[in-house]
This record gives structure tokens, sequence and C-alpha cells, in this order.
């Protein structure tokens, strides 16, 4: 069976760092090492990152490089954000929750990985992602937490 193709958003890294989600996070990690899962970040992931503190920002140089797919910012991501936003799926506040999804959606992933509960782990908003997905052609996503892949 091939690995899982999973995209990663920035709280997955942070949650590396952070009490509350750190065991499932690296949990997460090891399986990437093992090479069980393909970990799909995006230009927008890194972007985050250089808010971040340095040893959040260092733990991507520690995975094997071919366990990470890069995808990249583009027009059509952009667009698919934009559309998320026009159907009130998350508020403009959220601007880059719905690009992560964007991103996701395009690069066809098995499905996001997300600490964030409010806006992208919650029932409500992944039915209106893929209401939009659906209406565009893109393909259904699913969003889990690191612990139910892990």
């Amino acid at each position: 069976m091939p690995p899982l193709r999973l995209y990663a958003d920035t709280s997955v890294i942070g949650g590396c760092f952070d009490q509350e989600f750190v065991e499932a996070s690296l949990a997460l990690m090891v399986r990437v090492r093992e090479g069980d899962i393909i970990l799909v970040i995006s230009e927008l992931l890194i972007e985050e990152l250089e808010q971040a503190p340095t040893v959040v920002q260092t733990l991507l140089t520690e995975l094997p490089t071919d366990q990470i797919e890069h995808v990249m910012i583009s027009d059509e991501s952009e667009a698919l954000r934009d559309e998320y936003l026009a159907a009130h799926v998350v508020g403009p506040a959220s601007n880059y929750d719905a690009h992560h999804v964007a991103l996701a959606s395009m690069a066809r992933v098995d499905s996001i990985v997300s600490w964030n509960f409010k806006h992208l782990v919650h029932l409500e908003k992944i039915r209106g992602f893929n209401s939009v997905n659906l209406r565009l052609g893109y393909p259904l996503i699913d969003i889990r937490t690191p612990k139910e892949v892990g």
C-alpha cells in the first residue's frame, strides 16, 4: 500500500512543541520518518513558520526530504481560497486556513492534519469546504487531527 499523503498545517508543526499536542504530533513525524506518510507542505506553511521560534522552524529540516512533498501557491489556489471565503465557510480573518484547504484540495491529498478545531477540524467547516469543492470539480477533502491518523 502506498504511503498516506497528508497535508500538514502550521498547528501540527507547532504541536510538536506544545504539551497538549506533542505526543500525537511527534508520533506523526515518526511515521513520516518511517516512510508510512508523505508530509505535504506548502509555501504558505513555510511563510507562517518564519514567524515561529527557531526550534519549530527547524523541525522540517530533520525529516527525510524524500518523505516531504511541496505544493506552491498559485493563481488557482488563491481563486479556490477566495471561493471558500465568498461562500462564508470561514471569515476573512481565516484567509490562511482557507488557503491551506485550497492547496491541499488541489494537491489531492488523502487528508489535511491540523489542530485547528475552530476553522478546520470542525464538521460544519469541512462540509462547507466540500460543498465548494464539489461545485467547482475538486475532490472531497478530509480533515483530521494527527491523533486520528497516528
